[in-house]
């Protein structure tokens, strides 16, 4: 028998759009070249930092290779793709062994942020209800900022959308009464606006004239719903089917990352 030596290329699979575990991030990285990376350069019990992490292959590799880590991310999108890829893989509980440092945490930090980086402050919004933002670009999302997509089985598979509008300056009455035109144009199911600002009693009830959406199997959801920050970070969350039932119906806005069965690591303490 011979020894082979190990050559310095390394044969890994690619990331393309039927990838199982692609998440349609553009940079995303195969997990077996950072499971590869990890593997040779720590132990068990060691920190890995990763600064610039993206959708978070290195953190969910070293979650799962039971590694302290430390991802780092400049955007709330990358930083709302981590937390739901690291919870689709291992689950709900794993958001219990991790902290996200310098995102808003009270209404008086979500102001700061809607003042000094509105598009951030966007993102982080949607982020807090599990949305994808509009891929149109800035300056030309036609009142929407992002979309909600929800799959429900017992519906004969059909995905339906929510549009949704994200308003961190002074809220108008036109901000509401155009949601239903924007919805019935995008053949949504529903609309959702999130403001900084509480909406008037007559802004509530221009909403609540617009109507419900009907489920034939979990019955009715108001068509036009109004969310503030304060509710939001409150944990109140937009009512549609994939929110009331978990058998059957399930947010589709983002892909789900591949469940992951093993040693679930603990954030390292930045502190």
């Amino acid at each position: 028998m011979t020894n082979r030596k190990i050559d310095d290329v390394w044969r890994l699979p690619y990331i393309v759009p039927a990838s199982r575990e692609g998440l349609g991030y553009p940079t995303q990285k195969p997990e077996a070249l950072l499971e590869r990376i990890i593997s040779a350069a720590s132990n068990e019990g060691d920190t890995i930092l990763d600064p610039f992490c993206g959708c978070g292959t290195s953190i969910s590799v070293a979650q799962r290779l039971n590694r302290h880590w430390i991802g780092i991310d400049i955007t709330q999108l990358a930083v709302t793709l981590m937390k739901y890829r690291l919870r689709t893989a291992y689950g709900a509980e794993v958001g219990k062994s991790f902290k996200v440092v310098g995102e808003p945490e009270s209404l008086e930090d979500a102001r700061v942020l809607a003042r000094d980086d509105p598009y951030q402050f966007q993102l982080w919004a949607l982020g807090l209800v599990n949305a994808r933002p509009n891929e149109i670009k800035k300056g030309a999302d036609k009142g929407i900022d992002g979309r909600l997509y929800f799959h429900d089985e017992r519906e004969g598979g059909k995905t339906n959308h929510i549009v949704l509008s994200v308003k961190g300056g002074h809220l108008k009455p036109e901000h509401v009464r155009e949601l239903p035109s924007i919805v019935a144009r995008e053949g949504a199911a529903m609309g959702v606006l999130i403001s900084l600002e509480r909406p008037t009693q007559p802004m509530r009830s221009e909403a609540a004239s617009a109507g419900f959406y009907q489920n034939p199997w979990w019955g009715k959801f108001p068509k036009i719903q109004l969310l503030t920050i304060e509710e939001l970070l409150e944990g109140k969350r937009i009512e549609y089917p994939a929110s009331a039932h978990t058998t059957g119906s399930s947010n589709r806005s983002f892909r789900a990352a591949k469940k992951v069965a093993g040693p679930k690591a603990q954030q390292e303490d930045l502190f």
